[in-house]
């Protein structure tokens, strides 16, 4: 029988298959030496539980009568090198941002030890905030993008740390590679990653986007994916002019999903970030072959990319995390990703609440206008019903999406994103109560009402501790 390491009691909150939101009171859980859960059983059976697992009953970690245990939060969708200009810039549309923000700034990460001073703030940041999990874009510069998967490893982060790959760039020509160049130091780039043997960091092809991508490096990069069976990440469909520009430069392709999808770049190992304007046709495609999407929408807002329907999306069984697309994002926090997700549910529900009316009133004019013999069945029966009826996304879900939804989403719902038997537990302790929280806590709410406040009101000074793997990786050591 396996040894247990920690043991844990308390309310426990998560998302299962089953259920957008579960809540545990009184419950004690088990890791193992390697930070596996060995056991998840009601605390009533606590000398039973110390009996068949050999531990000390004085060595669980009990928590305050307000705290709770939830899964880590899964940023499905990051740019490191971008910390640097967080809040910046913000008042240009994407491919304008791009270049005359991102492209130069990013440049500068040749640069190895200006890139390893701002990952370890990076990673800091991200974990401080309850990201257990994240899913970065580095930059072109294969020796940085080391750097970054060496400090998430540190730092004990789990990781999918991308080196970017790009052989177009018309808008700022300095920041680019040749094909051949970028296929060599991306192949550098995954075998290194691979030699080191990270216990949770692991590489992802990241083609930029089609806009600075060659057909032919598409390609490569979709074969070098296949033979490897590796993680792939990139953006789809985020803004119109995007999608212009895609159109222009692959004019053989029906669509903007079909260019990767051609390529061998859209497999179930395959996360795509934003997709505001993916057609049902696309998102056919994107569950057919098990790829997912990575909902952005504080870029989305922030860049007036679009919104993209997430109900729609999960309506057709894409998979689907959330991200925050730092620095499109200006918020490192998940939890402001859960909060704009919310909000952008609720805009897209006014917006076509309002559409609906207006055609209703459109309608109703019509008919005031005909003649009798000319009311038919269907008009005499009211105004018309739409086929899209939306319903706003809750609370809820958006947990999901933050934590079980992101660990499917990047393919490793098998490893974490929840407190099942036998995952990794990933976790943070949240203190409604802790020095200057945001919000106050009265003594009868509830823990579901707790957990609501939590999300729409806390920030980091709420996160008491988070462990990876069962390991406490915040606070951070005072060697760090």
């Amino acid at each position: 029988m396996d040894a247990v390491q920690h043991v844990f009691k308390g309310t426990f909150i998560h998302s299962t298959t089953r259920c957008d939101l579960e809540i545990i009171e009184n419950h004690m859980l088990g890791t193992d030496r390697v930070g596996k859960i060995l056991f998840f059983e009601d605390a009533q059976i606590q000398s039973r539980l110390s009996q068949k697992w050999g531990f000390d009953e004085s060595n669980i970690q009990a928590l305050g009568n307000n705290e709770f245990f939830m899964p880590g939060m899964i940023d499905t969708h990051i740019h490191a090198p971008q910390y640097t200009f967080i809040g910046i810039g913000m008042e240009r549309p994407l491919l304008e941002w791009l270049e005359h923000t991102t492209f130069p700034t990013e440049d500068t990460f040749c640069d190895v030890e200006l890139a390893r001073n701002m990952y370890n703030t990076v990673v800091r940041r991200t974990l401080r905030n309850g990201t257990t999990t994240a899913c970065y874009f580095a930059t072109i510069h294969t020796d940085a993008s080391i750097v970054l998967a060496d400090t998430a490893s540190q730092y004990g982060q789990r990781a999918f740390i991308g080196k970017v790959c790009m052989d177009h760039n018309d808008t700022y020509k300095k920041y680019r590679e040749t094909t051949k160049e970028s296929i060599k130091e991306t192949k550098r780039f995954f075998e290194v990653l691979e030699s080191k043997k990270y216990d949770r960091v692991k590489p992802i092809i990241t083609p930029r986007f089609a806009i600075s991508c060659s057909e032919r490096l598409l390609n490569k990069l979709g074969k070098l994916a296949e033979k490897h069976d590796l993680h792939i990440q990139s953006h789809i469909s985020e803004s119109p002019a995007e999608i212009k520009e895609v159109r222009r430069l692959f004019p053989d392709y029906n669509n903007y999903t079909e260019v990767y999808d051609r390529n061998k770049l859209l497999t179930n190992k395959t996360v795509m970030a934003h997709g505001c304007y993916l057609t049902n046709e696309e998102l056919c495609v994107f569950r057919e072959r098990g790829a997912a999407i990575s909902h952005c929408p504080n870029s989305n807002i922030s860049l007036c990319s679009g919104h993209l329907d997430v109900r729609n999306a999960l309506n057709h069984r894409v998979k689907m995390g959330l991200g925050t697309d730092v620095a499109g994002g200006y918020s490192i926090s998940l939890l402001d990703a859960i909060r704009k997700a919310i909000e952008t549910s609720k805009i897209i529900f006014m917006e076509r609440s309002k559409s609906e009316r207006d055609n209703n009133e459109t309608q109703n004019k019509q008919q005031e206008n005909m003649k009798p013999d000319e009311v038919n069945e269907d008009t005499q029966n009211g105004p018309m019903k739409t086929e899209n009826n939306h319903n706003v996304l809750s609370y809820k879900e958006a947990f999901w999406l933050a934590t079980l939804g992101g660990s499917e989403a990047l393919g490793i719902d098998h490893i974490t994103g929840n407190f099942k038997v036998g995952k990794e537990f990933d976790a943070l302790i949240i203190n409604p109560e802790a020095k200057d929280s945001p919000f106050e806590v009265n003594s009868h709410v509830s823990k579901e009402e707790m957990l609501q406040r939590f999300l729409y009101l806390g920030d980091d000074r709420n996160i008491k501790s988070v462990y990876v793997a069962g390991i406490c990786v915040v606070p951070f050591p005072s060697n760090t």
